[in-house]
């Protein structure tokens, strides 16, 4: 403008003060001044006549004169004056006095990167609809032309303020008058969770996966039986959660969620509430004082007893700490495991009624399962138990297999280690009703060990230690035994020579024996012999005459011996044998009817009687 005003001077002065200083000869010139002055005035008109927009820029057209807009609008339609709907593209753009009348300023494109979305606010349009914070989504086929045409956005009955639809990534040239741009990350639903939607638009959906008209109705949806946990549209059980979910596209908590997938939802129209799916492990654990009784056998086999606790807390990942149950009068610390699940057709139903699965494990769930826990502790178990007879032993079926028979008793403490299934079970069948009421179904419910007193297990801990050592010291005594025979059967091996040797003396002996037996049954027939021929000498000779004669053979037996033992005595007598000449004179024979042995007995006397003389004989 100022330009313009400028060379409207230059071209005024070159017509009206040119012409004084000019010789009137010199009319030529008087004809060029009027010619510069119109070119000057020509080019200035023509300078403010066009524009030139950078690629990446759109024109912005805000009419300096002209009609006033209508009473409420902020956008020239029709050429009133104010900010246009037309925008200008790229490159030279031309119009009279186009800046004269006009004020054009260069707006940059607005350009959404991957991973966004642009979130659009309408300045200008009809009013919302009462109730409606938000402009429903567009038509899929106008869509594109309502945002990049703004006159074409008025004139169809664009809404002002926030709008559902957003632009996904990519370039657009659009009106910056009519639009407010705002940027966020898009959606992304991972594998194993789903999104429940909560609606403050009241719009036809299209998210790929889930798509849906405007509803015509937006009554609420209730479940329609606590243990279901996927079916809608009766009215709820009355010990059942109750809330509103409302069909696809209407304001509320939708029925139905989204599944994993990248979304570009405008956050400001919808709050999406990211539910894990999948199998959730909640632990009870920790908290509680534990001690140990601890048995140790020393060397002589005494069993020696004592004691240590420990405190176990409660770790930081699990979701509570254990149960403390009361089970005949004793304090148990119970730490157990349970596996829940929220499906997809239950989360926006827990989402409505609690607010998510963190607020159902505190707020219902494990307040639920510590009073279930308890009660089923505390109450009464229903086990199988062998049929016995009088004295205690058991009853056979006609199988021959023991029979059994269920009843129910008092829970005992040892029951969570003998019927341990049982009581799982019961809880189980307690606790999944309560899981249905909030939407989660719990899967199965586990113990772990139970922190029974010490002082229950100690007798029997010692009952078996004592059968134990019983059993080893037995299998010592027979592993002994064997030791001994095996060490018997080595050291036999090892003098079987010696037993061989052994075995045959002890047969040469036998047959010594034998031999000597029969000797001596040969001397005893020989002395009988003998016997009878001396008792018939003696019959003949007489007894005295018989011992005589039996002394004479014995005695000359001995001298044989003695001969045979030394016969060096032999050899000496014959070298002697002049010594042996008798000096005296033995007579035998004697009288008449005397016996001749004094006279023999009287020469081996002198002979066998050194250094005596022979007397005469007489």
């Amino acid at each position: 403008m100022e330009f313009l005003i400028f060379s409207i001077i230059i071209a005024g002065l070159l017509v009206l003060v040119a012409p004084r200083f000019i010789p009137p000869q010199l009319s030529l010139l008087h004809l060029l001044a009027k010619a510069a002055a119109v070119l000057v005035i020509l080019f200035a008109v023509a300078s403010t006549s066009f524009v030139y927009i950078d690629e990446d820029k759109t024109g912005h057209i805000n009419k300096i004169y002209g009609s006033n807009l209508p009473q409420g609008a902020y956008i020239a339609v029709n050429g009133e004056k104010g900010p246009q709907a037309y925008i200008l593209p790229p490159g030279f753009q031309f119009s009279p006095l186009l800046n004269i009348l006009n004020h054009v300023k260069e707006e940059p494109i607005v350009q959404v990167p991957e991973g966004q979305y642009a979130y659009l606010v309408a300045k200008d349009g009809n009013r919302l609809p009462a109730g409606q914070s938000f402009a429903e989504a567009a038509d899929p086929e106008t869509v594109e032309k309502m945002i990049t045409d703004a006159a074409f956005f008025l004139t169809k009955g664009g809404y002002k303020g926030p709008q559902t639809t957003v632009l996904t990534p990519g370039i657009y040239r659009i009106n910056r008058y009519l639009w407010d741009v705002q940027y966020g990350p898009i959606t992304e639903i991972e594998k194993g969770f789903v999104g429940v939607m909560q609606s403050n638009v009241w719009s036809r959906i299209d998210f790929g996966a889930l798509k849906a008209e405007k509803p015509e109705s937006c009554a609420p949806t209730v479940r329609k039986k606590i243990d279901s946990g996927s079916e809608l549209g009766q009215p709820v059980s009355p010990d059942k959660l109750v809330v509103n979910l409302v069909p696809v596209g209407c304001i509320g908590i939708w029925d139905t969620a989204l599944g994993p997938g990248k979304y570009f939802v405008n956050k400001a129209a919808y709050k999406v509430t990211a539910v894990d799916t999948r199998v959730q492990t909640w632990e009870y654990k920790g908290g509680y004082q534990r001690k140990w009784i601890d048995l140790t056998v020393d060397q002589a086999g005494k069993i020696n007893q004592t004691s240590r606790t420990e405190t176990v807390n409660v770790p930081k990942e699990v979701a509570d700490s254990a149960v403390f149950v009361k089970v005949e009068g004793w304090d148990v610390p119970l730490e157990l495991r349970a596996l829940v699940q929220v499906t997809p057709a239950n989360a926006p139903f827990v989402v409505a009624a609690v607010g998510g699965l963190e607020e159902v494990e505190d707020k219902i769930l494990t307040p639920a399962i510590r009073s279930i826990v308890r009660n089923v502790m505390g109450g009464n178990i229903h086990v199988e138990v062998p049929v016995v007879d009088d004295q205690g032993n058991p009853v056979l079926d006609g199988a021959g297999q023991p029979k059994s028979k269920k009843v129910t008793r008092p829970t005992h403490v040892m029951d969570l280690i003998e019927n341990r299934e049982v009581l799982e079970s019961n809880v189980e069948e307690a606790i999944r009703p309560e899981g249905w009421k909030a939407g989660v179904e719990i899967k199965e419910v586990r113990f772990g060990e139970p922190v029974i007193p010490p002082e229950l297990l100690v007798a029997r801990q010692r009952e078996q230690l004592a059968k134990q050592l019983k059993t080893a010291y037995t299998e010592e005594r027979v592993a002994q035994t064997e030791r001994i025979e095996a060490e018997q059967a080595k050291a036999t091996a090892d003098q079987q020579s010696r037993l061989v040797e052994s075995q045959i003396e002890v047969k040469r002996s036998e047959q010594f024996k034998s031999a000597r037996a029969n000797e001596g049954m040969g001397e005893r027939d020989k002395l009988n012999y003998i016997a009878e021929g001396q008792k018939a000498q003696a019959q003949v000779l007489g007894e005295e005459r018989v011992v005589e004669l039996r002394k004479f053979e014995l005695l000359v037996d001995r001298l044989l011996t003695i001969v045979q033992q030394h016969p060096d005595i032999l050899t000496t007598a014959l070298s002697n044998a002049h010594k042996f000449v008798p000096d005296r004179v033995i007579t035998v024979g004697g009288e008449p009817g005397g016996s001749s042995l004094p006279g023999a007995m009287s020469i081996l006397g002198d002979m066998l009687s050194p250094g005596r003389t022979a007397g005469p004989a007489k």
